[in-house]
């Protein structure tokens, strides 16, 4: 019998999303895991934990686990829309194709994931949505334009969405980490960039573990229903942008 409620995490497979698998799962809660590398999901052996393989640019995908991981576990009572990708890159020279890659995950994917739960949360007058966006999407920063955009996005959607579902006492949550060490840079392809962001962290004094997000994701989920936590921006002390 399960005793606690679904939480479903994209993105799942590395960095902030395995660690706030942990970390749910080591509070008791069955969970529904999505990324793309499915074996890196199971190698975490959590228990009453479905895996899938899912790309968050396919809805149908995304729907189908969901409808999976319910009929065993019962309502998603939490969304983690973790998966990402940054590509940094300057306006004039980045493939734009990398542009329209972050639309398709940053954006339309954490779309899909709420399409495919928050009915269902506003039906049953509860349940959490918690958006993972980024310090990059509260300000610009040289070579972020296309990321910044999607994250700034997701700032705006979630605001907009959390007015459309407060009255039926579901929370909409955003995350915005600073610097992490995560794979998150490994998809950009310009190895000055790369070098300059490395550089930067290290100016720093080093960016926040993912188990540090993880930590802020589990408290303000764990937090009574009537309390939302609307925005948490969190940064290593010494990052000053």
């Amino acid at each position: 019998m399960v005793s606690k409620k679904l939480v479903v995490v994209t993105g799942a497979s590395s960095g902030i999303g395995e660690k706030v698998a942990r970390q749910f799962s080591a509070a008791g809660h069955p969970l529904l895991l999505l990324s793309r590398r499915l074996e890196r999901m199971q190698a975490l052996e959590l228990p009453e934990t479905l895996c899938r393989k899912v790309d968050v640019t396919q809805r149908d995908q995304l729907l189908a686990a969901v409808k999976e991981a319910e009929e065993l576990y019962g309502p998603v009572d939490c969304l983690v829309n973790n998966a990402g990708l940054m590509q940094l890159g300057s306006a004039h020279e980045q493939d734009t194709a990398q542009w329209d890659a972050m639309i398709d995950v940053n954006l339309k994917g954490l779309l899909y994931g709420i399409h495919a739960v928050v009915g269902s949360m506003r039906a049953r007058k509860s349940g959490t949505i918690i958006n993972v966006s980024s310090v990059a999407g509260i300000k610009g920063f040289p070579n972020h334009m296309a990321y910044c955009g999607t994250k700034f996005g997701v700032h705006g959607l979630s605001e907009t969405l959390r007015e459309e579902v407060a009255d039926d006492n579901v929370r909409v949550i955003v995350v915005a980490p600073g610097a992490v060490e995560t794979e998150l840079l490994g998809h950009t392809t310009k190895e000055e960039i790369i070098a300059g962001y490395e550089g930067w962290k290290d100016s720093i004094g080093g960016a926040l573990a993912a188990q540090d997000i993880a930590d802020c994701v589990h408290f303000a989920y764990k937090l009574p229903q009537n309390v939302c936590v609307r925005e948490l921006v969190v940064a290593a002390t010494r990052q000053q942008p």
